[in-house]
């Protein structure tokens, strides 16, 4: 197992390094002094601009300023803002609220997405079934930011069953709204999966092997089919965990929630390069350590995979 793990580490470094220079390079080499573009129409005095672009490196070659970057990430410095407010401070502020919104709509995800496929998949072809995928198509073909307009307008203007903004209300009832909004796309998609897979495994030698010895319906579904059936939904949950991350960009916007993501949203529209550049980084981490934990847990499953 040690050695799966470690494959699967020096796996990670690669993609870690290809997309944090990705997210580098199309921060950086967008036309327009950054520096400049942040203070809008007011003139920037020459020297403060010179110092200011000695300070961010922003006259080295791409490379040489992404290699700089890089050096000061091994330490654990994600960089620091053009207001001089190191970004780690910024993620330390926001991320609370981000990882229970990402976490809410994970759980949303693996509950109800699953229990929804189970559903469907043992009912293959009646109602309940038809009712679910089309439901999940639905959803599915729905942007989220329409998603999350219509929740916020139907479920917490006209109902008022839920908050329709900010995080005043705490955690979890401020966080159901925007984490089942964020959760929409993740959840039929899991809903479907666990549905194919579980109906794909009930037609397999080895449930009808159980029938035939006489097992209850229950006993075959829940110990002998869920668990394979699992895998790719398995899979799909740890990749997911690091996504939600990255996508409650939208989510927090809409739902006016202080996380990273409208942190990320705002910086953009600044053209606040270290303050893009250091959280996606931290985003990407996650997103890398979230597939490494689905690796590991996927070896757990299935040990054939551990031979690989």
């Amino acid at each position: 197992m040690g050695r799966f793990v470690a494959r699967r580490l020096l796996h990670a470094v690669p993609v870690l390094l290809a997309t944090t220079f990705l997210i580098y390079a199309l921060v950086f080499v967008l036309p327009g002094d950054p520096i400049q573009g942040l203070a809008g129409d007011r003139p920037v005095p020459p020297s403060v601009l010179a110092e200011l672009h000695r300070r961010y490196h922003l006259d080295d070659p791409l490379v040489v300023q992404y290699a700089k970057y890089l050096g000061g990430l091994i330490t654990g410095d994600f960089g620091t803002t053009f207001r001089g407010q190191p970004v780690a401070d910024v993620i330390a502020e926001r991320w609370q609220v981000t990882v229970r919104l990402g976490l809410t709509a994970w759980f949303f995800e693996v509950v109800l997405g699953i229990a929804l496929g189970v559903w469907a998949g043992l009912n293959k072809g009646r109602w309940a079934d038809n009712v679910v995928l089309g439901a999940t198509t639905l959803v599915i073909a729905v942007p989220v930011y329409i998603v999350g307009y219509l929740a916020q307008l139907v479920l917490g203007v006209r109902l008022g069953w839920f908050p329709v903004s900010g995080g005043d209300a705490g955690w979890p009832t401020a966080y159901l709204l925007p984490g089942l909004v964020l959760s929409s796309f993740g959840l039929a998609y899991v809903a479907r999966l666990t549905r194919a897979s579980l109906v794909e495994n009930l037609r397999a030698d080895f449930v009808r092997t159980a029938d035939a010895k006489g097992l209850s319906r229950r006993r075959v579904v829940v110990r002998h089919t869920l668990r394979n059936s699992l895998i790719p939904v398995v899979t799909f949950l740890g990749v997911e965990l690091g996504s939600l991350m990255a996508g409650a960009i939208v989510t927090e916007y809409i739902f006016n929630l202080p996380g990273i993501g409208q942190q990320v949203f705002q910086s953009i529209q600044l053209r606040e390069g270290p303050t893009v550049v250091g959280i996606t980084t931290a985003l990407v981490l996650v997103f890398v350590l979230a597939n490494l934990a689905v690796d590991v847990l996927y070896g757990l499953l299935d040990p054939r995979i551990r031979l690989d």
